[in-house]
């Protein structure tokens, strides 16, 4: 049988996750921050396929039904025998912390599995291609080396290139220099950049948003939409630069994949033939519903991506 080819690919982790609830009970979800955009793009409508490695496990097995129920195809999501996914735990006692073990996650290996021409041969398949600076945490030398080969072969066959910064120090094992280098040459393969101001800032030293998009566009990336909070977004395309307001300051229930849902919603509308400056007033829309619920994905009932 044919495997349907995804309009869009998206690339990363999922992780298991444990997260405490006011009883002290631990809840068990699934979590990262390319499966929230896969899971806000698939409930717009749009064909995605996710890029990862999981085990042989039960709980790996649930992150495929779990990607099946919200319509993302699995077609590119290795399967290792012996190893798990990551874990991570969360605890709230007035702020939000995290604990993680994913050091022997597959998904660490994604472009060294035996089977990594196949993901290869599946990306040139797409229309567009979405990764983030958590992915790029998650590679060796020699898996990164594939990777952007891999993204500069297919963009030059006209596959549109997306990548968020997404900047987690803890992923770099605090080595800003390693990260600067690595996303240095991510950068020369992009197309769209969602960056996050408070991330560039810290990677970087950005003093602001103009800042962030000035060092982007001297990579030739033609299209930037630097997400800043509850600020206005900082859009820089088709040779001119704007701010696009938030319509509706929201106080948040829960700010987890806020800019998650600003990329799909972005990427969704794009796709969809809207311009850049309407791409962005409905990626505001979806963040601000996305921050009134708690956790990363609304419930399905929930209004999503029009």
């Amino acid at each position: 049988m044919s495997v349907q080819k995804p309009r869009v690919a998206i690339v990363g982790e999922v992780l298991i996750e444990l997260a405490r609830e006011a009883d002290g009970r631990f809840r068990l979800g699934y979590a990262g921050d390319t499966f929230n955009v896969a899971v806000y793009l698939a409930r717009g409508g749009i064909e995605t396929a996710f890029v990862t490695a999981l085990g042989e496990d039960p709980y790996s097995d649930a992150v495929v039904e779990l990607a099946t129920a919200e319509g993302i195809a699995s077609d590119l999501m290795l399967r290792i025998r012996g190893r798990l996914p990551g874990l991570t735990v969360i605890e709230t006692d007035g702020a939000r912390h995290s604990y993680e073990w994913r050091g022997e996650a597959p998904v660490r290996d994604l472009f060294e599995l035996p089977h990594w021409g196949r993901l290869a041969e599946g990306l040139a398949q797409a229309k567009l291609v979405y990764f983030s600076g958590i992915t790029l945490s998650l590679y060796s030398n020699v898996g990164l080396g594939r990777f952007l080969a891999t993204l500069e072969a297919i963009r030059a066959k006209g596959v549109k290139i997306v990548f968020d910064g997404n900047f987690r120090p803890r992923g770099w094992r605090g080595d800003l220099s390693r990260a600067r280098t690595v996303f240095i040459e991510a950068l020369k393969r992009v197309d769209i950049a969602l960056p996050t101001y408070d991330d560039e800032a810290v990677l970087w030293g950005d003093p602001s948003p103009e800042a962030t998009v000035a060092r982007l566009q001297a990579f030739g990336i033609a299209e930037i939409v630097v997400k800043n909070g509850p600020s206005s977004a900082l859009l820089a395309a088709g040779g001119k630069t704007e701010l696009i307001p938030v319509p509706e300051v929201v106080v948040p229930v829960d700010s987890t994949a806020a800019g998650d849902g600003f990329n799909a919603a972005y990427i969704a509308a794009r796709l969809a033939g809207e311009r850049p400056p309407q791409a962005a007033g409905a990626a505001h829309r979806l963040a601000g519903q996305v921050i009134r619920h708690r956790g990363a994905l609304m419930p399905r009932t929930a209004v999503a991506i029009h």
